[in-house]
C-alpha cells in the first residue's frame, strides 16, 4: 500500500526549486559479451531511452540530468561482473543500476557490491527464484518476474497442446537450475512426466553425449532452459543434426533474433514464453521507440521500467541517494496514483513535485509484488515458417 504523500504542492515547489541540479549518473550492467550477447544491445538502448526522457523534461529534481555507464556483466562471470559494479560506484559515482542481467552475476553484484554500498539495484532479466528471498537491505527490484511463475506458464502452455511428457535440459548456472526445478515442480503437479532434468555446460564445441542421454530417455518435446548465444543452441543443433528431437521448447533466455537466424524454419512447431505484454503502455513503447530497436525482444521494455523506476522514486524522495529513494520505488511503482504510461515520465515528475502520487505501468504493465519483484505476464511464442509468432500473452 503506497503510503501518502503529506506536503503540500506549495512546499514540494519549494523544495524541488531549491534542489541543487546535478548529474546523475545510472549504471547499466548487462552482458554485451557472453551468452545472451543478443539480447543485450536493445535492453541498454532501453534503459538509456528513459533517461533521455526524463533528461530531457528537465524536471527531474531542480533540473538535474541523468547519464549512463555502461559495463560489461559478462552474464556468467561473477568476478568481472563485481569488478564492473565496484568501478561503477567508487569511481564513476553511479546513483543506482539497471542490472545486472543473469541471475548468478545479479547476485553477486547485490551481495558483494550494492549491499555494502548501500545502492538500490533493479534488474530487468535476472529471474532466479532464489532472488526473491535474498539479504538485500530493501535495495533490490525487478521488473521480470520469478522463473517460480515461468515454470507454471511453462506446464500451461505445453499442457495445452497436449505435451505431457518431456525431456528438460539446462545451463549449469542458477537461472537453469532454478527455471529447471520450478518447471519439474509444475509440470509434475500438473500430471506431467519429465523424464531426464540435465545440466548441460556452456561453451562446448561438442552436445552429443548431452543429446544421446535425453534422445535415450525420450519425450514428446526437449526443452531448452539455456542460452540462445551459447549452450543452448549447441544443444538445439546436435538434436537436429541427429534427429533426437525435432521440436523444442524455449523459456526467455532462448528468444532472440539469433533463434530465428541460427535455425529457420528447422525448429517450426517449436514453442516458448518469455515475459511480455500486450498492454495499453507496450504499445506506447513501441510507437515511443519508432523501430531504434526492437521492442520485442525479451526484457527490453522490462529495462526500460527498470531505468524509470529509479528516477521516479529518486523524484518522489527528492534525493538521489539511494538510502533515500529505495522506500520510495514500491510507491511509484504501485497504486494508488495517476497512471503513467512510457513516454509520460516528465507528466510524471511533475506531478511528484506537486506533491501527488503515481502509479507507474510502464512498457509491462508494473506491478511489484512481494520484496520487490513483478508480478508477471509473460508473452506466448511459436516458430512458424523460420519465424517467431505471438500465440497470445498471458
Amino acid at each position: 500500500m503506497k503510503k501518502l504523500l503529506m506536503a503540500t504542492a506549495a512546499s514540494a515547489l519549494v523544495m524541488g526549486a531549491a534542489a541543487q541540479a546535478e548529474d546523475i549518473k545510472l549504471g547499466i550492467i548487462v552482458g554485451f559479451t557472453g551468452p545472451i550477447e543478443s539480447l543485450t544491445p536493445s535492453m541498454a538502448d532501453a534503459a538509456e531511452l528513459a533517461m533521455k526522457e526524463v533528461t530531457d523534461s528537465g524536471l527531474l529534481l531542480g533540473g538535474s540530468t541523468v547519464t549512463s555507464v555502461r559495463g560489461d556483466s559478462t552474464c556468467i562471470d561473477s568476478g568481472a561482473a563485481t569488478a564492473v559494479a565496484e568501478r561503477q560506484i567508487t569511481s564513476d559515482g553511479v546513483k543506482g543500476i539497471v542490472g545486472a542481467d543473469c541471475s548468478g552475476v545479479t547476485g553477486a553484484i547485490l551481495s558483494n557490491v550494492a549491499l555494502p554500498n548501500g545502492i538500490v539495484m533493479i534488474s530487468p532479466s535476472a529471474t532466479s527464484p532464489a532472488l526473491s528471498t535474498v539479504e538485500d537491505n530493501g535495495l533490490f527490484f525487478r521488473t521480470a518476474p520469478s522463473d517460480a511463475r515461468q515454470g507454471v506458464v511453462m506446464t500451461e502452455v505445453l499442457m495445452e497442446q497436449g505435451i505431457n511428457e518431456v525431456a528438460v535440459t539446462y545451463t549449469n548456472n542458477d537461472y537453469g537450475k532454478g527455471l529447471a526445478d520450478a518447471f519439474e515442480a509444475a509440470f509434475v503437479a500438473a500430471g506431467g512426466s519429465v523424464t531426464i532434468n540435465a545440466a548441460h555446460e556452456d561453451g562446448k564445441a561438442d552436445y552429443s553425449a548431452e543429446v544421446g542421454a535425453l534422445a535415450s530417455a525420450g519425450g514428446d518435446r526437449l526443452v531448452v532452459a539455456g542460452y540462445i548465444d551459447q549452450g543452448g543452441s549447441g544443444i538445439v543443433r546436435a538434436a537436429l543434426d541427429s534427429g533426437a528431437f525435432d521440436t523444442f521448447h524455449f523459456p526467455d533466455g532462448m528468444i532472440s533474433s539469433a533463434l530465428e537466424a541460427n535455425f529457420g524454419s528447422e525448429v517450426d512447431g517449436s514453442t516458448g514464453q518469455h515475459p511480455g505484454t500486450d498492454s495499453e503502455g507496450a504499445s506506447a513503447f513501441t510507437d515511443m521507440v519508432a523501430g531504434a530497436f526492437d521492442t520485442s525482444s525479451p526484457f527490453t521494455p522490462e529495462s526500460y521500467d527498470a531505468a524509470a523506476l529509479i528516477m521516479l522514486a529518486m523524484q518522489a524522495a527528492g534525493s538521489s541517494d539511494s538510502a533515500d529513494y529505495k522506500n520510495k520505488v514500491m510507491d511509484v511503482a504501485n497504486a494508488p496514483g495517476e497512471l503513467i504510461l512510457p513516454g509520460e515520465l516528465g507528466k510524471a515528475l511533475k506531478i511528484l513535485a506537486d506533491g501527488g502520487e503515481i502509479d507507474y505501468v510502464g512498457a509491462t504493465a508494473v506491478e511489484l509484488i512481494g520484496g520487490g519483484e513483478s508480478a508477471g505476464n509473460y508473452r506466448q511464442i511459436k516458430v512458424e515458417g523460420g519465424k517467431i509468432e505471438t500465440v497470445k500473452y498471458r
